[in-house]
């Protein structure tokens, strides 16, 4: 995995770029580019199409950015399309453009679901010249009238790995094939899977591709770790977590499903642990109070799903958490990518029960990671009880097919052989057959396989019987 600064060695001021840009930029503190920007400006600039892989936190908004809007005109006519997978994305590079685009008095307009069509519309028919906005609804404003696709001369597609998981790429090929009058196509994503190469092959032939050859991840000063930990003390693991935060950080924990966002923040909540969720159920307006709330930092814990969390642009989210590992590896990139932004130093928490370790060595085999196991953070100085008392979860100690090792003082010295010990256990225990796994048998000792969901039972049950007249002692081997 490669260690390299965010920013390169290439000023602004170097390219000439229109007064406002360099005035915004300069306000920005803004002095080096970053190395997407570097590559991707000046192929832009030129008019060329151009396919750039960059992950969350890049600089890549302004890679596209700063070429649209010097190429567009403030004349009320719609000449840019820069199209999103989601509502908080679109927010989000709108916002950037705004910024970036200075005095230059561009209109630059958000165009997605959820919201007031009409007032949208509106806003369109007075004359816009960049639109940002999600593949449905430009569609939707497209087939009303209120947008002229065969006046829009720049097409910006950003994050395609997602829109192609989201299975929007029909609607981008619609979209293309209305645009009569294109003149330049810029792709960018954080991952190129073959769906993906073969998408942009096909409406972009000539495009100058700005990209890494392997599948190796540009990740700075992210420390990457997992705790081995079962599903039921994940919350205890994320107390430890939160407990040693600091005054400054901000923490983003990643569910894999809605449902299981409203039960961690309900949770985290009786807990004391002040966090805010969000996914795509909540109100439109809502989710934007949220992510402002977070942005501004007046919360500091957000827990969310991948898709709600796509288009939030945060520099100083310092922790992220996975609560639940994510179900494809390229989750986890975007999911880390948030924290360690800018050349920044960042913390990226694993939870990993017996049954995610596969997932787990996919994911670090497939992007060269090194995800070391840790145990969880102490509790800090004068803090002497967890704020989530740890359950006893046998499932941390089960292998991967459920079964729990289980030491016996009785061995071959005592008589046991692998077909009395197993009817002992049985009948005693009242264990069946599949609830007891392998045997093996010491001199002096037996270890006996039980499914997690039989060896508490067992072995409170057993602790009461005898062998031969003898007490057994039966013990965890962990």
């Amino acid at each position: 995995m490669s260690s390299k600064s965010a920013l390169s060695s290439v000023k602004f001021e170097s390219w000439g770029l229109d007064s406002e840009i360099n005035t915004s930029l300069s306000k920005k503190g803004w002095v080096h580019a970053t190395k997407i920007q570097a590559d991707a400006i000046p192929l832009a600039r030129k008019g060329l199409n151009v396919v750039g892989q960059a992950k969350t936190g890049s600089g890549k908004t302004a890679a596209f950015g700063i070429p649209c809007i010097e190429s567009t005109e403030p004349n009320g006519v719609s000449q840019v399309i820069i199209i999103t997978p989601t509502r908080e994305l679109a927010q989000q590079v709108s916002e950037e453009l705004q910024w970036l685009q200075g005095d230059k008095g561009l209109k630059i307009e958000t165009v997605y679901g959820g919201t007031d069509i009409e007032k949208q519309a509106k806003k369109l028919d007075s004359g816009v010249e960049i639109i940002v906005g999600t593949p449905g609804r430009i569609i939707d404003m497209s087939k009303r009238g209120h947008i002229k696709l065969n006046c829009i001369s720049v097409l910006c597609l950003d994050e395609a790995d997602r829109m192609l998981d989201m299975g929007f790429f029909p609607d981008i090929i619609w979209l293309l094939e209305k645009m009569d009058n294109r003149k330049q196509t810029m792709l960018f994503s954080a991952t190129f899977p073959q769906e993906v190469l073969d998408a942009a092959n096909t409406f972009l032939s000539d495009a100058e591709h700005v990209m890494s050859d392997d599948l190796d991840v540009d990740i700075p000063e992210i420390n990457q770790q997992y705790i081995a930990v079962g599903r039921s003390n994940k919350l205890w693991a994320l107390g430890r977590i939160l407990v040693v935060m600091g005054e400054d950080d901000q923490m983003m924990v990643f569910a894999n499903t809605k449902r299981m966002v409203d039960l961690l923040v309900q949770r985290l909540n009786k807990f004391r642990f002040k966090a805010v969720g969000l996914h795509g159920d909540m109100p439109q307006k809502k989710r934007e109070n949220i992510i402002s709330s977070f942005k501004e930092r007046t919360e500091s814990v957000l827990v969310c799903t991948d898709v709600a969390a796509r288009g939030i642009d945060v520099d100083g989210v310092t922790i992220v958490v996975n609560y639940d590992l994510p179900d494809d590896v390229e989750s986890y990139v975007h999911r880390i990518g948030r924290t360690g932004r800018m050349g920044r130093k960042g913390e990226a928490w694993s939870f990993v029960g017996s049954e995610d370790k596969s997932q787990l060595m996919k994911i670090s085999s497939t992007w060269n990671l090194e995800i070391l196991e840790v145990p969880p953070p102490d509790l800090p100085d004068g803090m002497t009880k967890d704020p989530v008392n740890r359950q006893q979860d046998w499932s941390e100690i089960a292998n991967n097919f459920g079964m729990v090792p289980v030491l016996l003082s009785i061995g071959r010295t005592d008589g046991v052989t692998n077909h009395n010990i197993t009817d002992w256990l049985s009948k005693e225990a009242k264990l069946n057959q599949l609830a007891i796994g392998e045997v093996i048998i010491d001199d002096a000792t037996s270890e006996v396989e039980i499914h997690l969901d039989k060896v508490e039972s067992a072995i409170k049950v057993m602790s009461n019987r005898k062998w031969n007249g003898n007490s057994v002692n039966l013990e965890i081997r962990k």
